[in-house]
């Protein structure tokens, strides 16, 4: 199913191009694409969600994991340095190269709620000044917790006119019956344009979401 991913991706790109706010350009041919990634398993879907995107049209891209969280970027690198080995088939010789960037953590597993608050809002400033850096016209993100400040940032400043972003949130394929906490924030403040999940009973219990199948 993961075919299905990539189709309303692509739909995103048309919908980008032929109802951006007016006075943006419409000769880029590429999308600068932010990707937040996790920890272990997440960043494993995710590199697998990103194995069937039109590599030349979703980019420059840049990554993003938390502070704390020393593999993902490695893993990131070595999936580009894949890419960038097999330059005929998946990669443009015009192409900027990706970038790699760490986060505050919203919220470490194990800690408090309560504490958490504190945290996020670091997190959250952090966010803002990534968005504002980077300007991304895509994020795509699942579960990890530093998604939803940048979610948060980018969805604000599409909210008031000064950045457009169009935002993808797949849900991890271990979330079976109940979304993660930034699952359940990104879906009930609407943060996301497309809001993906892979099992039937998520789709039950949450019908404004995507199902799209297993895609590991």
């Amino acid at each position: 199913m993961s075919i299905v991913v990539f189709v309303l991706l692509r739909f995103s790109y048309i919908y980008y191009w032929t109802g951006r706010p007016f006075g943006q350009s419409s000769t880029r041919c590429s999308l600068k694409t932010l990707i937040v990634l996790g920890s272990g398993g997440h960043t494993a879907e995710m590199l697998n969600l990103l194995v069937v995107l039109d590599m030349d049209k979703f980019g420059p891209r840049i990554y993003v994991a938390a502070e704390t969280d020393n593999m993902s970027l490695e893993k990131a690198g070595v999936f580009e340095n894949k890419l960038m080995a097999d330059r005929e088939k998946n990669y443009s010789k015009n192409s900027e190269h990706p970038k790699f960037m760490k986060i505050y953590r919203s919220r470490e597993v194990g800690q408090s709620y309560v504490t958490s608050i504190g945290t996020t809002l670091i997190a959250a400033a952090h966010a803002l000044w990534i968005i504002f850096k980077v300007q991304p016209q895509v994020v795509i993100c699942n579960v990890p917790s530093t998604c939803f400040p940048l979610c948060l940032c980018a969805y604000f400043l599409k909210f008031v006119g000064l950045r457009w972003c169009s935002i993808f949130y797949v849900e991890s394929i271990a979330r079976v019956r109940r979304l993660s906490l930034s699952g359940m924030l990104v879906y009930k403040l609407h943060l996301a344009d497309q809001f993906f999940v892979q099992w039937p009973q998520l789709y039950k219990e949450y019908p404004s979401a995507k199902y799209v199948g297993r895609l590991m």
